[in-house]
């Protein structure tokens, strides 16, 4: 009994070694990932800011009727959820898609309905399977997304918005905070909110003469605007996902770790039982003959 209690322990530590070295490694390479996610995060930042900066000059001029900034009673609204494409992530995915699932509940209760842009597959397939219209999907983006990425999205995202099939856009993604702290969030993407005279004046905007016209530069503003905030949710959905699955394989790994200790102990314990035993009936049989 023993002696097969010890080779199923033993079977167990190894296979348990092995899926050890598997976490270990997808913790490293994620590792190695998050720093450069990071990085191209912050990079991304002052490109978006001086976008906002041009576009609150461009509106305070006057400049304005772009179909982009078109407010109409929204009765179709478009979804667009950034997930992942793989899991061992822990809670990354399933939280932003409960956020978003929680939303189409509210526009479902208040007769709208709902267009699903869903990027990573793990949103792709949450929805499908549960029956919801997805109009969209785009895989192989969220590992290491390009601009080209947020191009074609933002491009599908403001036809559908041009030709009214909807009539709003929400993007719901991860927010990277730092490397223990990752936040979902919802922001409006269509209709474009252009910043107020008051705000552009609070920040000390200068007079500007424009040329082309205001409205011709916002024209080729506006679309790249879009762009850069679909750009900005891909770089801290994908930083976000990294060090979501940096810590989730350290505890797997950690784990693991425990795991052996706790089954060599029981190994260890299997291995004295069957020398014992062993002993035992060396010690019996040895008295057994001297006795006859």
């Amino acid at each position: 009994m023993a002696s097969a209690q010890l080779r199923d322990t033993r079977r167990r530590i190894k296979s348990i070694e092995a899926t050890k070295k598997i976490t270990r490694a997808m913790e490293l390479i994620a590792a190695s990932r998050v720093p450069k996610a990071r990085g191209r995060v912050l990079n991304s930042k002052p490109y978006t800011s001086k976008l906002i900066e041009v576009i609150e000059n461009v509106s305070a001029a006057g400049a304005g009727g772009h179909t982009l900034l078109e407010r109409r009673d929204p009765k179709t609204v478009g979804l667009l959820i950034v997930s992942s494409d793989r899991g061992l992530a822990g809670a990354y995915a399933s939280n932003i898609i409960r956020l978003a699932e929680f939303r189409i509940r509210e526009l479902d209760r208040e007769g709208k309905d709902v267009l699903i842009y869903a990027v990573g597959k793990k949103a792709q397939s949450y929805f499908r399977y549960r029956g919801y219209r997805i109009e969209q999907a785009y895989l192989g983006v969220t590992d290491t997304p390009g601009y080209g990425n947020a191009r074609a999205i933002a491009n599908t995202i403001m036809e559908a918005y041009a030709r009214k099939r909807v009539d709003a856009v929400e993007g719901f993604f991860t927010r990277f905070e730092s490397a223990l702290t990752q936040t979902p969030a919802r922001i409006e993407l269509l209709p474009i909110t252009p910043p107020g005279a008051s705000e552009s004046e609070d920040k000390g905007a200068v007079s500007y003469e424009f040329e082309p016209s205001p409205n011709e530069i916002l024209d080729r503003l506006l679309p790249r605007y879009v762009e850069a905030v679909i750009f900005s949710m891909l770089l801290e959905a994908s930083a976000s996902e990294h060090s979501a699955r940096r810590r989730a394989m350290k505890a797997a790994t950690d784990n693991a770790e425990e795991l052996i200790n706790n089954l060599t102990v029981r190994a260890n314990r299997a291995r004295q039982a069957e020398i014992t035993t062993a002993i035992t009936e060396i010690v019996g049989g040895a008295e057994a003959l001297a006795e006859s």
